[in-house]
């Protein structure tokens, strides 16, 4: 997966086309199908670019401006690939007031990428949460699940070299 920060080149596959066709042609008769498409969509290519939202438009006569809303509007769909290790900083009110704004812009200066973007070698992604659950352990970050509570600014470096 090659992804960049002002875009991402797209690199599906035949296999994944074929694949979503044949989704999109068994559920696109049904009532309130979108949803379930761009879901499953997803699943297929693990984000929705816009050329996933394209062939959707084309095989269901949905507009594509419709689509992009619906993709834009719900947190559940991502517009941009994940990378190979997920990073979340929890900017909840306990982690926040405790500097996790100030981890995440720690974060951003490491990977040199922003809230939803992933790195261009495919390895980082980097998002926003608004809680964990960990409030306890505050200020908290996430790598691909583990959770690292308790950060400082200066902890962030060391935390993303293990993934290097």
């Amino acid at each position: 997966m090659t992804c960049k920060k002002q875009g991402v080149q797209f690199n599906g596959t035949k296999e994944q086309e074929v694949a979503l066709k044949e989704m999109i042609s068994q559920l696109k008769d049904t009532k309130g199908s979108l949803m379930p498409i761009m879901q499953k969509a997803q699943d297929i290519y693990g984000y929705l670019p816009i050329e996933v939202q394209t062939i959707i438009s084309d095989e269901t006569g949905i507009p594509l401006e419709k689509i992009y809303g619906v993709a834009t509007f719900y947190a559940q769909f991502a517009l941009q690939p994940k990378g190979k290790y997920q990073v979340s900083v929890c900017l909840g009110t306990a982690c926040y007031v405790k500097g996790s704004g100030d981890i995440f812009h720690k974060i951003e200066d490491i990977l040199g990428i922003t809230n939803g973007e992933c790195t261009p070698d495919g390895k980082f992604s980097l998002d926003s949460c608004r809680c964990v659950g960990a409030c306890g352990l505050a200020p908290v970050m996430m790598v691909n699940g583990e959770v690292y509570g308790r950060l400082t600014v200066d902890d962030v470096p060391g935390i993303l070299a293990k993934y290097e």
